[in-house]
């Protein structure tokens, strides 16, 4: 179908299902404006279903890569109103499956072998099939039992002409739509091609399984299909089939004596370790892609599958994450409100005091709740709300983590539903943060990093009369015939610059005094290299204590 045929189309659904009701027709240009209000839906009553229901019903008549997008919305609770956030996360991946045979030839294509060659059994009836792919499963010659995911024919240049139209849809919201600029329409549909789009290399989900699979490898808490990479490709991706119950039937989990309060609680522990112990999470924990081993009932074990979608922090906001989330539970937002600033998250020039109450407004009567009835996950959806009054840039590793730890919490409580996700949570923090930000935890960092930036010590005259030139402006700023509030503004900036170079110094210090930076080595250190550590030290304690 042609651009302009699918746009009409577009437009055929839209009006089906009075989307127009979406829009404030004053906000259009003079011409359009007066066209609209020649139009019919002006003179149909108004909609007896309710609009989330029938935006959903909209993508869902427009196809697959509509349905994903509107999943991806469905995330966005800092963005969507709740009742949109709800109805859209209803929507289901399901598409009906492509023929076996074009299967079997996208396999051979890309393995340059026949079927029979390749497998002992391939059975042609697909276990599943969804927008992008779809599952069969196979035997191995050695007798492994695998399952082959294959990526649909044709489907990037489908995806690409959606995303296409999305943009145009995007930018027509972000012009017409009363909180166009709010909604951040283009953002949104730029996220959802990234998505999208690394969707389709399946030799990035398979490194993304392997990596994960590495990182829980002999855990009680969660299991991992084995990648077979040699019958791995961008389009063809084979791993081990695994044997579970899904998470979400219950009443098999009950059959079959499973801890359910166990179940849940390690469910809170697998998020936390993939976010702060390994940063690297699975960002796409729907109940479709997690089932239980109750090999043990007692101790049941889940198992993860398609990690398409994963999300990372840096060492950075791991740190001004913890910290936001042990302060907001203990109500300090004061606190929270300066991390903001502190971290970057909101712009400098913030008023910490405005932006204090707005949390205080935002989280308060939540906290009128029993905490085990109070939503982790949904806490994080108000603060974010919050922080983009203030004009936070909300990134895309941050809305992949609050969309996981709502699917986690939604599922912990289905299956236990007293589950007490701060008490679960609580404990790890704190541990993580005293243990990263403990003496040796800094002396272990600075070890990895001394030597990368002792051979960067040439470089830094010239680095230094740059950062001078470029930085005239900034000391004419500090200085004192400055206007008071230029100087306060200035003070992180210089306090930054100046923490920099003591931990520059004390790094070069450490290397020139003690060149041997090896594990064994610290108990032997010159006295001198304590100076230079203690110089380090204090530089990134001041960090954290500044503001």
């Amino acid at each position: 179908m042609s651009r302009i045929g699918r746009l009409v189309r577009i437009a055929l659904v839209c009006r089906r299902h009075r989307l127009d009701t979406f829009f404030d027709a004053e906000l259009l240009p003079g011409a359009w404006r007066r066209s609209a209000r020649l139009l019919p839906t002006r003179w149909l009553p108004e909609p007896a279903e309710p609009r989330a229901r029938r935006l959903r019903r909209s993508l869902e008549d427009l196809g697959p890569i509509f349905i994903k997008f509107g999943q991806l919305l469905s995330t966005r609770r800092d963005l969507l109103p709740e009742d949109l956030a709800d109805e859209l996360s209803h929507l289901q991946d399901n598409v009906a499956p492509f023929p076996a045979h074009q299967a079997q030839q996208i396999i051979e294509r890309a393995l340059g072998r026949a079927i029979g060659e390749i497998f002992a059994d391939f059975d042609p009836r697909p276990l599943a099939s969804a927008s992008v792919a779809q599952v069969h499963p196979a035997t191995l010659f050695d007798g492994r039992e695998v399952v082959v995911k294959v990526i649909r024919p044709d489907i990037e240049r489908t995806i690409r002409e959606d995303i296409s139209l999305l943009y145009t849809l995007a930018r027509w919201v972000r012009r017409f739509h009363p909180d166009g600029k709010r909604l951040r329409p283009l953002e949104v549909v730029s996220d959802y091609e990234q998505i999208v789009l690394d969707e389709l290399d399946l030799q990035r989900e398979a490194a993304n399984t392997s990596q994960l699979r590495r990182n829980f490898l002999d855990s009680d808490l969660l299991y991992v299909p084995e990648v077979h990479w040699d019958y791995t490709r961008r389009n063809v991706f084979v791993m081990e089939r695994i044997h579970g119950i899904p998470v979400s039937d219950i009443t098999a989990l009950v059959a079959a004596g499973t801890d359910l309060k166990v179940l849940a609680e390690r469910g809170v522990q697998i998020f936390f370790t993939q976010v702060f112990r390994d940063s690297f999470f699975h960002a796409d924990m729907h109940p479709g892609n997690i089932f239980v081993d109750v090999a043990n009932p007692a101790s049941p074990r889940y198992i993860g599958i398609d990690c398409a979608i994963m999300g990372s922090l840096s060492d950075f906001d791991q740190y001004y994450l913890a910290r936001n989330l042990l302060a907001i539970f203990q109500r300090r937002y004061r606190e929270v409100a300066q991390l903001h600033v502190e971290c970057g998250w909101v712009p400098p020039q913030t008023r910490v005091h405005d932006f204090e109450a707005a949390i205080r407004s935002a989280c308060e009567p939540i906290f009128e709740k029993p905490l085990g009835q109070i939503s982790f996950g949904q806490l994080l959806v108000y603060l974010f709300q919050t922080a983009r009054r203030f004009d936070m840039e909300i990134q895309p590793s941050l809305v992949l983590l609050q969309k996981t730890l709502l699917h986690i919490e939604g599922l912990g409580r289905q299956l236990y539903p007293e589950l007490d996700l701060w008490a679960n949570a609580k404990p790890f923090l704190e541990q993580w943060v005293g243990e990263r930000y403990s003496p040796r935890g800094i002396l272990e960092r600075l070890q990895k990093r001394a030597p990368s930036w002792f051979e960067q010590l040439p470089q830094r005259p010239e680095l230094l009369l740059e950062a001078l030139r470029a930085g005239e402006p900034v000391l004419r700023r500090g200085a004192p015939h400055a206007p008071a509030g230029e100087r306060r503004a200035d003070r992180p900036e210089r306090s930054r610059g100046w923490r920099g170079w003591q931990l520059l110094i004390a790094a070069a210090g450490m290397v020139l005094v003690n060149p041997d930076f090896g594990a064994e080595a610290i108990a032997a250190w010159h006295p001198a290299t304590w100076v230079f550590a203690a110089l380090a030290l204090h530089a990134l304690l001041a960090g954290r204590t500044h503001d």
